[in-house]
């Protein structure tokens, strides 16, 4: 069966990522079939709306990291084709159906939707600090939670849906049987605005959304070379071997003293 399948009803389309025996990680495959929907779907006259789902327990468990790892390539080879949901090109508006587990790019999948409807079971983590990586700096949710919130997200914690309810980054929770009929719901009713009203509603709200300035930016780049390099390909071969990692942490121990500011990145 395809890693990517696509459903129309009516002027609705259902996204739905199909690896469930991986929890639906994000292998060159599915990125390029999910690249291939999306285009497909903001070129398409007759679809409005779009409904982005996992099947089986997770929603999307991030990157696939056996495979980053037998490529040597941290974050996965991209499709040959611009992904417009990933690049912000999609004028459509599209609904998250979360089903389950939403782990690192997972979680950002999920970012990126402008409605957002999960499974009372659905769990949420940014993963990145696990993986010697900046955990969610470039993620929105930065600038639209409290600090201590965000700082939880950033570090890596769990959270359950009815957390992230209570936080507001959902809109909606449901029984896990009542979650896609709660999603057609939130799409049957964008289905009666206006198009144009819709379309550019979604435009003006997407341009309001905070995002890392340039300052911020630089600060990440001279972070993330800022310790052993080599940790980043240990924390994946640690996951797909399923080992606990042994960091290094620094090339040179004094660097724990000597943390790149804004000041200092500045051009």
């Amino acid at each position: 069966m395809p890693v990517v399948e696509t459903e129309r009803h009516g002027q609705i389309l259902v996204v739905r990522m199909n690896r469930p025996e991986a929890l639906n990680a994000l292998n060159h495959e599915m990125r390029t079939l999910l690249a291939e929907a999306w285009t497909e779907f903001r070129h398409s006259d007759q679809l409005e709306v779009a409904i982005f789902t996992g099947s089986g327990r997770g929603f999307c468990a991030g990157e696939d990291m056996k495979e980053s790892l037998a490529n040597n390539l941290p974050g996965g080879r991209r499709p040959a084709i611009e992904d417009p949901f990933m690049s912000g090109a999609l004028e459509k508006p599209v609904i998250a159906a979360v089903n389950g587990f939403a782990m690192g790019g997972g979680f950002m999948l999920v970012e990126r939707t402008d409605l957002r409807v999960a499974a009372r079971t659905a769990v949420f983590e940014v993963s990145e600090a696990k993986r010697w990586l900046l955990g969610g700096y470039n993620h929105g949710h930065i600038a639209n939670v409290s600090y201590p919130v965000a700082m939880e997200m950033a570090l890596g914690f769990r959270f359950t849906a009815e957390r992230f309810h209570q936080i507001g980054f959902l809109n909606r929770i449901t029984e896990p049987e009542g979650l896609m009929p709660e999603a057609m719901k939130m799409a049957e009713h964008l289905l009666t605005l206006p198009p144009a009203s819709r379309v550019n509603t979604v435009h003006m709200m997407r341009q309001m959304r905070p995002s890392p300035s340039e300052e911020m930016q630089r600060l990440a780049a001279a972070l993330h070379d800022h310790g052993a390099k080599s940790d980043l390909m240990e924390s994946r071969a640690a996951f797909a071997e399923k080992r606990a990692p042994n960091f290094k942490g620094w090339n040179d121990p004094q660097d724990r003293y000597r943390l790149p500011t804004l000041e200092s990145t500045k051009k």
